[in-house]
């Protein structure tokens, strides 16, 4: 049972594939009435609004009862939406994975739920929520990554989320590791995030597997390649596959120049990689930090920690929760 003037916040994680909503107490002791379900971008922004202000209030009343509280003593809701953001009006400006440009999203579920909102980048609420109660707990300089449908970032410095000066810090997934390079839906080339998303990783398995017809990845998805998932891609290194190896091998290296990039310009003391690709474990780990090593400068590897998100899936809602915090100081 939770104390009478106990505060609770709504976290809201709006990806590409799913949202993602959970409760928690202002001290992020634990979370309530945790609910994913698929985002249905293609249906429009209005019916995602739809979907999140619906989720927001089944969250609410499962939390009432698990927690024994009382709906006044909800201060607020977090969201964490991808894309550039206009933080202070709320606004996503564009969001490719979800096709929207300059949508009020922030107003428009508060609105719905009649709470106070706040609105941050995605990525930057998954290293706020690992840096809160994660992986990179007592970080000072924190870079966090995540990597699903896209590949977000943030930055985390003594505590405080780093906007930077018009909310793009931290766009991670769109730094150029290959001037010439694969087609981003950003429209440049070359990003990082066109080679190591989640969708990337599983094109990229699709490319080498179409020449080979041993592979146990055909054998998962039964001879139809358009099955094949970042996801598959994992199981099957698991499973010893040598195509699927290749490609979290391949695929940690272009991280391992993204993250010594990160390294040499932000000198952090703990980069935490959080999402889907953290399935696959050490066979990710292990080159994806030899190829840091290489590439960094030898202090800048030294003294940080290049670790796996603790938080899984609920490290956006965490994180959603921890920047309505920030922004509302008074609550907690």
């Amino acid at each position: 049972m939770a104390h009478s003037d106990q505060r609770f916040i709504i976290g809201v994680d709006l990806g590409g594939t799913n949202i993602v909503v959970g409760a928690m107490p202002d001290d992020g002791s634990r979370h309530y009435a945790l609910r994913s379900q698929p985002t249905m971008a293609e249906k429009g922004a209005d019916v995602v609004v739809e979907r999140i202000s619906q989720m927001i209030r089944e969250v609410m009343a499962a939390t009432i009862t698990e927690a024994g509280i009382t709906r006044k003593q909800f201060a607020g809701v977090g969201i964490g939406a991808p894309g550039p953001l206009d933080r202070e009006r709320g606004i996503v400006i564009v969001a490719p994975n979800l096709g929207w440009k300059d949508f009020p999203l922030r107003d428009r579920v508060a609105h719905e739920v009649g709470l106070p909102a706040t609105l941050d980048n995605d990525a930057n609420c998954a290293t706020l929520g690992e840096w809160w109660i994660g992986a990179a707990r007592g970080g000072r300089a924190v870079v966090g990554m995540t990597i699903g449908t896209g590949i977000g970032g943030g930055l985390v410095v003594d505590g405080r989320l780093w906007h930077g000066a018009s909310d793009v810090a931290g766009e991670i997934g769109h730094t150029t590791i290959d001037m010439h390079g694969r087609r981003c839906k950003c429209g440049n080339y070359g990003c990082l995030e066109a080679y190591a998303s989640g969708p990337n990783i599983a094109e990229r398995a699709r490319e080498q597997v179409s020449g080979d017809g041993d592979s146990v990845l055909t054998r998962m998805v039964g001879g139809n390649l358009d099955l094949i998932t970042a996801h598959t891609v994992y199981e099957a290194a698991h499973a010893g596959d040598k195509i699927a190896l290749d490609v979290v091998k391949e695929t940690a290296a272009f991280l391992g120049a993204g993250v010594a990039n990160l390294l040499n310009t932000f000198n952090p003391d703990v980069v935490v990689i959080a999402g889907g690709v953290t399935q696959a474990g050490e066979a990710l780990f292990e080159p994806l930090r030899a190829e840091a090593r290489r590439r960094a400068f030898r202090p800048a590897f030294d003294a940080c920690r290049i670790v796996p998100g603790e938080l899984d899936g609920a490290a956006g809602v965490v994180g959603a929760v921890a920047t309505f915090r920030q922004q509302h100081p008074h609550v907690a």
